[in-house]
Parts: C-alpha cells; sequence; structure tokens
C-alpha cells in the first residue's frame, strides 16, 4: 500500500514539473461580437472580411484578434557544486562511516538439539487426575 502511494506522488509531481515548464498559446477570433474561431496549437481562420488597404475610404474593421499566452518557466531550479572545504570533508567523511556501520550483517549461529530428550516424569498425570483427550 505504500508503495502504490509512493508511485502515485511521485507521478503526480513529475506531471506537475512538465505542465510547470510547458507553455501554450489560445488565439481567439472575433467578428464583431461573436467568436468565429478558436485555436490552441496554430493559426485562425478569418471570417473573409478582411478590408482592402487600397481603399480611399476608411472604415473601421469590424474583426478582432485576442492572443492569450501562458507561460511556463524558463529555468528550473539548478544547484551549483560549490568548493568543498575541510568542514564539508569532515562531516561527508563521518557521515560515510556512521552510514556504512549501520548495515553490517551479523552471523549468528543458531545451534538447535536434534536429539533432546524431554525429562523424565515420576507420575503420569493423565492417570492421576483422570484426564484423557477424547
Amino acid at each position: 500500500m505504500k508503495q502504490f502511494f509512493s508511485k502515485i506522488a511521485s507521478i503526480t509531481l513529475a506531471f506537475l514539473v512538465l505542465f510547470s515548464t510547458f507553455s501554450f498559446t489560445v488565439e481567439k477570433h472575433y467578428c464583431g461580437d461573436f467568436l468565429m474561431d478558436v485555436s490552441f496549437v496554430g493559426d485562425l481562420d478569418d471570417c473573409g472580411m478582411k478590408m482592402d488597404a487600397k481603399e480611399v475610404v476608411k472604415k473601421t474593421n469590424c474583426c478582432k484578434d485576442e492572443v492569450h499566452k501562458i507561460e511556463g518557466q524558463d529555468k528550473l531550479q539548478s544547484n551549483k557544486i560549490e568548493k568543498i572545504t575541510f568542514e564539508k570533508e569532515q562531516f561527508l567523511v563521518a557521515f560515510v562511516f556512521s552510514y556504512k556501520d549501520l548495515f553490517v550483517a551479523s552471523t549468528t549461529v543458531n545451534n538447535f538439539y536434534k536429539d533432546f530428550s524431554p525429562p523424565d516424569t515420576r507420575l503420569d498425570y493423565q492417570v492421576l487426575y483422570q484426564t484423557f483427550l477424547i
């Protein structure tokens, strides 16, 4: 059960890191007040009401595009290796020796007596108390 929860937690954290670095863009095309097209991955299709730039009469363009950009992380935390000082080296050596001694295999010899006879009884208690297993 503990391994199951550990696996679920590790998968969840992996997806969290993946989606926190993931960035994407949502583009929306409106024609007037109506939403005509939404694009998550590519270019939008226009509604065909593009105004020509050659026209002398200036008209307002009824179409508008909205772009929503969701930025992910650019940099993840990276640890730099620092120069090891004498104090850190002493701590590291003490840690390695103490950790190594935790897992020393001890050998024990079990002496089992195969030909061990039970002690002699002077009285037969079952007959004496008349208690018999049925």
